[in-house]
């Protein structure tokens, strides 16, 4: 399988750490206590979340289905499985949090995905995911064109007819709020938190520093208002419940 093959399957790692990702390590500071906690990341990549969340716990688990990235991400965790995160190799009830980082969409079923991270989380621990919203106006996973597939961001993919839009980028999905909710359906789970965030847009401010800053600050600002709805990602905080709770 070439690069971007695996690109366009399972999406690309984050290979550095900039503004964007802190600000995401911010929101998980806010919605998750880490400190000491038992921590999975059901998909970890080359281990940047797992590094960051070294000040706070010791107790780190990365999942990873890439042979080549769980190994470069070994350093930054206490153990890295290679598995799939549909069937996950860890008794149930054991996580304080379990995080997933813009990989739900590649998987290949998500309602197992989300099943198997509600099953290993603890009761009154807490599982947190940044996932892609349909509705951001442009689609960052390529599209698949007369056979080939595209790299790069295309516009207004996601706002065509779900058949129309899964034919051109069926190697990964994009959910909608009642999508996304509908993943819940039966699963011992209560919402702390939804809402939809902007990007980093760190390679924007590096270009054109005062407009990247500028867009940034008008665009973080949006996030409180219906224009949300545009936003790069869902965040999603959930906490497990007892079963007949």
């Amino acid at each position: 399988m070439t690069h971007s093959d695996k690109a366009a399957l399972r999406g690309e790692p984050g290979y550095v750490w900039r503004s964007g990702q802190e600000r995401r390590l911010g929101m998980i500071r806010r919605w998750v206590d880490l400190n000491d906690a038992l921590i999975l990341d059901n998909g970890c990549g080359l281990g940047t979340y797992l590094d960051a969340f070294t000040p706070f716990s010791d107790q780190r688990f990365g999942l990873e289905v890439e042979l080549d990235r769980a190994t470069k991400a070994l350093p930054t965790a206490t153990g890295i499985v290679q598995a799939i995160g549909e069937t996950l190799p860890f008794a149930a009830n054991q996580f304080d949090f379990v995080f997933s980082n813009e990989v739900i969409e590649h998987v290949g079923d998500d309602r197992r995905y989300l099943a198997e991270m509600v099953r290993v989380t603890r009761v009154n621990g807490r599982i947190l995911i940044f996932c892609p919203n349909r509705w951001y106006p442009v689609e960052q996973h390529g599209i698949y064109w007369r056979g080939q597939y595209r790299f790069g961001n295309i516009p207004l993919v996601n706002y065509l007819p779900r058949p129309l839009r899964d034919k051109l980028a069926p190697h990964v999905r994009t959910y909608s709020r009642r999508d996304l909710f509908r993943l819940l359906d039966g699963l011992p789970v209560r919402v702390v938190h939804h809402g939809r965030i902007f990007g980093g847009y760190d390679n924007i401010e590096r270009r054109w520093p005062r407009f990247g800053r500028w867009l940034k600050r008008t665009l973080y600002a949006a996030e409180k208002t219906p224009l949300a709805v545009l936003g790069i990602s869902h965040l999603l905080v959930l906490e497990k419940i007892e079963r007949n709770a």
